[in-house]
């Protein structure tokens, strides 16, 4: 069970015993369509107590990407982080980049939108364009969409011959192996929603005048292919939920345990790291000595 920060209220509820890492890692017999959307794994508690245990965890997730930061420029540390969130439509990877990634300090994350390829981009592999935005050691880096939209958009809108974006499959695992093996933490997130919240999410945008900007036509063209979109996630999990780099689906009709499910995961990550602060390269009293003098 991850603690509490000792300087917060005790009013919202804890995670449970269960860290969110094994509730939502895809293992070997994972199916998304068995997955209900409105589950909220590794936690027991109401939209009011997820929202306290998400402010419960903002200290120490800023201290634990400063330390990693820390280590990067105090030291010699390779260190970073790879958050990669696909979903549908609506998912809700905006208000994970408000809300969990946006309480970060922003000298230590880079967050990237990746858009319709450009004619530069189609005229390299499909890699070429991700590997230009890796994070730098010490840096937390979020793809907002990734690599995956080559084996999923490209799929269902067959923008590719089959065979060519079935071998990017083997592709992917090899270039997320080479990350991993160069000290980069790779954190694969599926937010995953209903048909029906997605059609209730782009109904309320609608209905009000300031959500118009964020409504696009083409996501009402885009549900046409919902079930395709499902059959190519479920490949792509299956293929690419590796031992070095797994997937983790978060149930996402409930917005507020999606931010908190993706928070404890970025937790439990960098927990792992066992992050401490780099030592001194100077003589800590001598300079007290100078400064005292001064």
């Amino acid at each position: 069970m991850a603690k509490k920060s000792k300087n917060k209220s005790d009013k919202g509820s804890q995670p449970s015993a269960t860290p969110f890492t094994d509730a939502l890692k895809v293992s070997e017999g994972f199916v998304l369509a068995d997955l209900d959307t409105r589950a909220t794994p590794a936690f027991d508690g109401k939209k009011k107590d997820g929202q306290a245990a998400l402010a419960d965890y903002d200290d120490e997730l800023s201290t634990l990407q400063e330390k990693m930061y820390a280590a990067s420029v105090g030291g010699d540390s390779r260190r970073r982080v790879l958050l990669v969130v696909q979903g549908m439509d609506t998912s809700g990877k905006g208000g994970i980049m408000r809300h969990v990634v946006g309480l970060v300090d922003p000298q230590g994350v880079q967050i990237t939108a990746f858009k319709q390829p450009t004619a530069e981009e189609l005229s390299h592999p499909f890699l070429w364009r991700i590997r230009k935005r890796l994070p730098e050691p010490g840096i937390i880096g979020v793809f907002d969409r990734s690599h995956y939209e080559d084996v999923l958009i490209v799929r269902v809108h067959d923008l590719v011959p089959p065979q060519q974006w079935a071998r990017r499959y083997s592709t992917i695992n090899d270039f997320e192996q080479g990350l991993v093996d160069d000290e980069v933490t790779v954190i694969k997130v599926m937010l995953h929603i209903s048909s029906d919240e997605q059609k209730d999410r782009l109904a309320r945008r609608l209905d009000r005048d300031d959500k118009h900007w964020k409504f696009n036509p083409g996501d009402i063209d885009e549900r046409k292919h919902w079930p395709a979109y499902q059959e190519a996630y479920q490949e792509a999990l299956e293929r690419c939920s590796t031992d070095a780099a797994p997937w983790f689906v978060v149930p996402a009709d409930r917005r507020w345990y999606a931010r908190l499910a993706v928070q404890q995961l970025l937790l439990e990550h960098l927990r792992a790291l066992d992050l401490g602060w780099p030592k001194a390269d100077f003589d800590v009293e001598h300079e007290k000595e100078r400064l005292a003098r001064t």
